[in-house]
């Protein structure tokens, strides 16, 4: 099974996705589906201003 090189892993833990949906307001499953469509980083950022839009 050959695998994507190069593509990041945008995933996030359970504990991972807890802890940013603590510090930013939104839920567990709106932390990951962040992260996953922008990157670390970038998703984390989103989430901050996530509710802030809301």
């Amino acid at each position: 099974m050959a695998t994507k090189q190069g593509k990041k892993d945008n995933r996030l833990s359970e504990r991972q996705a807890m802890h940013l949906a603590e510090t930013t307001d939104v839920s567990i499953r709106q932390a990951k589906v962040l992260v996953e469509k922008h990157g670390r980083a970038k998703g984390k950022k989103e989430a901050k201003n996530f509710k802030a839009d809301s």
